[in-house]
């Protein structure tokens, strides 16, 4: 049906990467013939559409481990756009708070406001460099519908958000710990990490352990300067994480990029 309705017009199947072998490659008859037989019907319709199909996975990636079929990838990688998460694009947060916080009052079915210095607070760790939103304008909108839902007389108050902060920045830390094991797990593995931990003193060993799930985890080296120096660089005016964390890895004669590649 979906098929059907986009003739002379847009298709958008999004998440591509989750179909099977047998599902790509009846996509990919359809994409190349523009005709098909519509389900229960024994009679072949024309549908001239453009796709536009998204997808969370590296479909590159997919395609050499055998779960993507080349054919069809190489058929829809004419254009490619990727899009950055909400931590990319932290000067959208700010103009969607005011947006996303009347579409739920919508859902509610009554009025909800932040008071002015609780939603200065809520602000400051939304933008701030270390919020992650691992799932994106989805965290948002579900902290945003809590604070909406437990807002008395509806003003959502500084204790609202208090406790809003503690609940996000423990999952944040939860998922932090979770990415940076499986990620320190396949670093500790690389035959470099069995060579420096026959030289270091096992409380080295330790610390770089720790510092290395951090930066298998980041981004960039700033970004994993910020996590590991979080503490101590509110005492400065002017702090340079990344150098910092520069300087450490070239004791032991290591860089950011060489462990991102481990």
């Amino acid at each position: 049906g979906y098929l059907e309705g986009g003739d002379h017009g847009l298709l958008f199947v999004d998440e591509l990467g989750e179909l099977g072998l047998d599902e790509q490659a009846m996509l990919l008859k359809k994409i190349k013939k523009k005709r098909f037989f519509p389900m229960g019907s024994d009679k072949e319709v024309a549908s001239d559409f453009q796709l536009i199909a998204g997808t969370h996975r590296d479909l590159a990636e997919d395609v050499r481990a055998g779960r993507f079929r080349e054919d069809l990838f190489a058929r829809i990688n004419t254009w490619l756009y990727q899009l950055p998460g909400l931590k990319d694009r932290r000067e959208d947060i700010e103009p969607n708070l005011d947006f996303e916080l009347e579409r739920i009052v919508d859902q509610l079915g009554k009025k909800v406001r932040f008071n002015s210095d609780a939603k200065k607070i809520y602000l400051q760790y939304a933008m701030d460099d270390g919020t992650t939103w691992a799932g994106n304008f989805r965290d948002l909108s579900a902290s945003l519908l809590r604070l909406a839902t437990l807002a008395d007389g509806g003003r959502i108050d500084q204790a609202n958000v208090e406790r809003e902060l503690e609940r996000l920045r423990a999952r944040q830390h939860q998922l932090g710990d979770s990415a940076r094991l499986s990620s320190q797990d396949d670093a500790l593995s690389h035959p470099e990490w069995q060579r420096l931990r026959e030289m270091l003193d096992p409380f080295d060993c330790i610390q770089l352990e720790y510092v290395i799930g951090v930066c298998r985890s980041a981004h960039t080296l700033s970004e994993a300067g910020r996590r590991l120096f979080s503490q101590s660089r509110q005492g400065k005016k002017m702090s340079n994480d990344a150098d910092r964390l520069r300087k450490y890895l070239a004791k032991f004669e290591l860089s950011f990029a060489q462990i991102q590649a481990w």
